[in-house]
């Protein structure tokens, strides 16, 4: 059974995390895998939209701890690196249905998504400060733009989770529906309904005024990152993290 599993729904590609004993948490195969299905579904003209959903009661506990402390992504060309950049290039419509918690990259990634449905039971977390480390995917820009850099920064800097409510409040999803994968699925069919080129132009100018400064940013993220991770104040807050998990 593979963990990252693929089905089309009309002209919408749905990628589902599919690794739901472990929380759907990613490693570095799954993101390769992710960032391969995306760049070939940008090159698919039967592919109109792409819908990223998961398996089991939750979205993503994030990254795969014990993978990412023995396979540190510390190099620009690294599954991690390929999936962030394939969602900043992603030309189509990219939608995503969130149910139970999204942790970390779980959260960031959806700040890349055009439109994202989520669950009464979503919540939504940004720990990398309680890890040692720094935000990602180029949420240090995204994420303040989208909500204020006062409301960011608590966030950021606390670790502290939110549900589904205040992400639909504060603009980090579209919907609330019980069948979040469903009322996606509707959505990104409707989309596909609408002439292509206008929906692909229509996306280039809504991104194009900040997509070179997220570029930016998430190179700057993606260094500071490779750093943190080789830190002793990483290596013990990972560690501390381990011991509390085996409890």
């Amino acid at each position: 059974m593979t963990e990252i599993t693929t089905s089309n729904q009309g002209q919408t590609l749905v990628l589902r995390l599919n690794r739901p004993e472990k929380m759907n948490a990613i490693t570095r195969d799954m993101y390769a895998g992710l960032a391969t299905q995306l760049n070939q579904a940008a090159e698919n003209p039967d592919i109109r939209c792409v819908l990223i959903t998961s398996e089991g009661d939750h979205f993503t506990a994030g990254n795969d701890i014990r993978d990412f402390m023995s396979n540190p992504p510390t190099e620009g060309d690294s599954g991690v690196a390929k999936f962030l950049g394939s969602l900043l290039e992603f030309p189509k419509p990219l939608l995503a249905a969130v149910k139970g918690n999204a942790i970390g990259v779980g959260t960031t990634m959806l700040l890349h998504c055009d439109v994202v449905v989520a669950s009464p039971s979503a919540n939504f977390s940004m720990p990398f400060t309680s890890l040692g480390l720094v935000p990602e995917a180029g949420s240090t820009k995204l994420f303040p733009d989208l909500v204020g850099y006062q409301r960011a920064a608590k966030i950021f800097m606390t670790g502290e989770s939110f549900g589904a409510d205040e992400a639909l409040e504060m603009g980090l999803i579209a919907e609330i529906y019980a069948d979040a994968e469903g009322k996606a699925l509707s959505i990104a069919e409707k989309i596909a309904q609408q002439p292509p080129k206008a929906i692909l132009n229509t996306k280039a100018l809504m991104k194009a005024g900040s997509h070179d400064a997220v570029s930016a940013v998430m190179l700057a993220e993606f260094q500071l990152f490779a750093l943190a991770l080789q830190s002793e104040e990483a290596a013990d807050a990972f560690m501390k993290f381990m011991s509390m998990k085996g409890k």
